[in-house]
């Protein structure tokens, strides 16, 4: 069983995925349509939105660090997927409530479970020298 946690980091994704793929409205646009499918609001949903609202808050500073960070990469090239991950678990580092180590071992996580193979440990080493940019480790 996973924890509550995850169930929103998950979730936060997800919509962050849904945002870019529908043109970037609003993330309470793509909440509410989201939450229509279901019919209610899923378990971790709030928090999840509340996460894929910070990671879009602050998506050109995150952009911008994830751009250094990721060397011979340039952004765009970057997938989807990969792209969001890295913003929320910038969004959590931001935060900081919740410690650098667990931040990126959720986020090497959600790549496991919703990206190709080699996204596990390209997501790992970006927000490894984030965080250690950012004097978090």
């Amino acid at each position: 069983m996973q924890r509550p946690e995850t169930r929103a980091r998950a979730r936060a994704l997800q919509l962050l995925y849904a945002w870019e793929m529908s043109g970037r409205p609003s993330i309470e646009t793509v909440a509410a349509r989201v939450a229509s499918i279901y019919g209610r609001s899923p378990e971790g949903y709030d928090r999840g939105a509340d996460l894929a609202a910070k990671a879009i808050a602050g998506l050109p500073d995150f952009d911008r660090r994830v751009a250094d960070a990721a060397e011979h990469w340039r952004l765009e090239r970057v997938g989807v997927i990969e792209r969001n991950i890295l913003r929320l678990a910038l969004a959590e580092l931001a935060e900081a409530a919740t410690p650098p180590r667990v931040v990126i071992d959720e986020a090497v996580k959600l790549a496991h479970w919703f990206a190709g193979p080699k996204a596990p440990k390209f997501v790992n080493g970006v927000l490894d020298a984030i965080a250690r940019e950012m004097g978090a480790l």
